[in-house]
């Protein structure tokens, strides 16, 4: 599940990401271009039945982004608002924050 909250000014983007807590036992870390892709830099918190994180993202971009759980495998989000392929011949979530 993704949701956007603006700021009043509409200045920053609040993005909360939230997956089942199914999805992993240990961990879920989030990569994109909003971090170089670091799978250490956003860790996602575990509470109430699932994993979330909330990321500040500038408005009228687009961010590509993967989830990397238990430190083992990547996975996209099944609510991101569209997929592209990447080099690796996979895809990427992509989150779309508008104005």
């Amino acid at each position: 599940m993704i949701t956007k909250e603006f700021t009043p000014k509409r200045t920053v983007c609040k993005a909360m990401l939230a997956l089942p807590e199914e999805w992993a036992k240990n961990e879920v870390s989030v990569a994109g271009d909003f971090n170089d892709w670091d799978k250490n830099s956003d860790h996602l918190e575990k509470k109430k039945g699932k994993w979330s994180i909330t990321l500040r993202l500038k408005p009228e971009n687009e961010y590509r982004f993967k989830y990397f759980i238990d430190g083992e495998r990547w996975q996209n989000d099944d609510a991101a608002d569209k997929y592209v392929p990447n080099e690796f011949g996979t895809e990427d979530s992509v989150i779309v924050v508008g104005k």
